[in-house]
């Protein structure tokens, strides 16, 4: 299927911006005198569909684009964007952004060369393209299944949220790079009631693909998950509190990892000297079994991309291996404080941004046990198997995470669910702490967006059945630990 969207910075047909428009616009931002100028073109286009009690109550499509000029001039970064494509407008941008260097030396542009990259998506079936109808029946499809699967179901919602992102890169090194990166969300939540008692449900999921993705996950098995998350809680039970054995299930128990470790692995924080990591490579910072990557190369994953918001290609990047501390995920700024090579990690939400080094898909590796020895060597603890929200210092890795979905271990075996279950801890030192993992990695299921300095981006999580001998559970009465 070809595409109906305008694509402003195809390879090739006429397009607005070209080499010849690039270098005046490079030329501008470094006449004050900068080290070094990139400049950030962006056209998207998204779409979101919202059915509430059977009802469409909500559809809508927007388009934004711009462009992002920065210039750099040792640690100092000049910034400047506009919502334009015309070259006055583009010229201003780069004029203003140029105005943090001052002394007027003249920087010689590099010559200009396209930069090959990975295709770790497609965008030859985008849901865009695809009739608002199908969409819609998608949703109500969800809707019926969710409703017939359990009477005590009271309230349906779907939602369905498309995008596609143009981009194109250009740096005053002589890089110039372009994608077309797709991403779908498909979310289902739902309320079940009995006896007076209500409970919340759900599932959702997704990915750099289209509507192809619901091929190997229908929105039926979406709503039958949210319904059995919803089911199963209304008899969960207080939890208890106290010190014990934690076990997380495998998938999206990583973001306790990007949130708790991940983060704090981000080089300009290391740069900073905010981390709890800053100045550690080389030592031991986590459980021998614990091997963490960085990796943008998944196909079709939320957090994969095939260039970065600087030009530069990801790879996969080891940041922990079997415990010992590595590297960072760097972006050019923190990279050349470093000394170093960029990993591909400089993300930014928007052309209104600047870009920031970020995890992509973050996960902690396999390891040696099967997931069924490893429930079964607890004696009391706390299986973690769906997380809410949750806060993390990024100083010291201290965090809090609320569960939506536990359940106490007892002898070896899952018993009671359990609501308010709230995990208390320090990310160094819980893994530090992880004794078992299992042979069962899996990420997660294309549903995280991450936030840092007011930005948000797509990422993705992953990891296997991680045993952690002991962490601080908060509940409402003490346990035995």
């Amino acid at each position: 299927m070809t595409s109906r969207y305008y694509a402003p910075f195809a390879e090739q047909g006429s397009s607005p911006i070209d080499r010849t428009v690039i270098g005046r616009l490079l030329s501008t931002a470094l006449s004050y005198g900068g080290d070094y100028a990139d400049l950030f073109f962006e056209y998207g286009v998204s779409g979101s569909y919202l059915l509430d009690e059977g009802i469409l109550k909500a559809a809508g499509r927007s388009v934004s684009m711009g462009l992002g000029v920065r210039v750099m001039k040792g640690d100092a970064t000049g910034y400047a964007y506009v919502q334009e494509f015309t070259e006055e407008a583009m010229q201003r941008a780069a004029s203003t952004a140029a105005r943090i260097a001052s002394d007027g030396s003249v920087v010689r542009i590099a010559s200009l060369s396209e930069r090959r990259i990975a295709r770790r998506y497609s965008c030859e079936n985008l849901s865009l393209d695809v009739i608002g109808e199908e969409k819609r029946d998608l949703l109500a499809r969800a809707d019926k299944s969710a409703r017939m699967e359990d009477a005590r179901i009271i309230q349906v919602e779907a939602s369905f949220r498309e995008t596609l992102r143009e981009l194109l890169v250009a740096t005053s090194t002589g890089k110039i790079a372009r994608d077309r990166q797709p991403l779908i969300h498909f979310g289902v939540n739902v309320i079940a009631e009995q006896r007076g008692k209500r409970q919340s449900g759900s599932s959702g999921g997704g990915g750099r693909l289209g509507l192809e993705y619901f091929d190997h996950c229908p929105v039926e098995q979406h709503a039958q998950e949210a319904v059995r998350h919803a089911i199963v809680m209304l008899d969960a039970r207080e939890s208890p509190a106290g010190e014990m054995a934690v076990v997380l299930s495998p998938g999206d128990s990583g973001i306790l990892l990007h949130e708790a470790v991940g983060h704090g692995l981000e080089a300009d924080f290391i740069r900073k000297g905010t981390s709890n990591y800053t100045g550690r490579v080389g030592q031991r910072v986590a459980s021998d079994l614990c091997t963490v990557v960085d990796d943008a190369t998944i196909h079709a994953a939320r957090g994969s991309i095939n260039v970065d918001d600087e030009g530069n290609q990801p790879a996969k990047t080891v940041l922990i291996d079997k415990g010992v501390l590595r590297g960072f995920m760097h972006d050019r700024h923190s990279a050349e404080h470093f000394k170093t090579e960029v990993s591909g990690n400089g993300r930014r939400e928007s052309f209104q941004s600047h870009p920031l080094p970020r995890m992509t898909n973050t996960l902690l590796l396999s390891g040696p046990h099967d997931p069924e020895e490893i429930l079964g060597s607890v004696k009391q603890g706390v299986y973690a198997r769906k997380f809410g929200g949750g806060q993390v210092d990024i100083s010291n890795g201290d965090f809090v995470f609320s569960l939506t979905e536990g359940y106490l271990i007892e002898n070896g075996r899952l018993t009671a669910p359990l609501k308010g279950v709230n995990l208390i801890g320090n990310g160094p030192d819980v893994m530090t702490k992880v004794t078992m993992l299992g042979n069962d990695m899996r990420i997660s299921d294309g549903i995280w967006t991450c936030g840092k300095d007011g930005q948000g981006v797509p990422v993705g999580v992953g990891c296997p059945t991680v045993k952690i001998s002991a962490m601080t559970v908060g509940g409402t009465q003490m346990g035995n630990g």
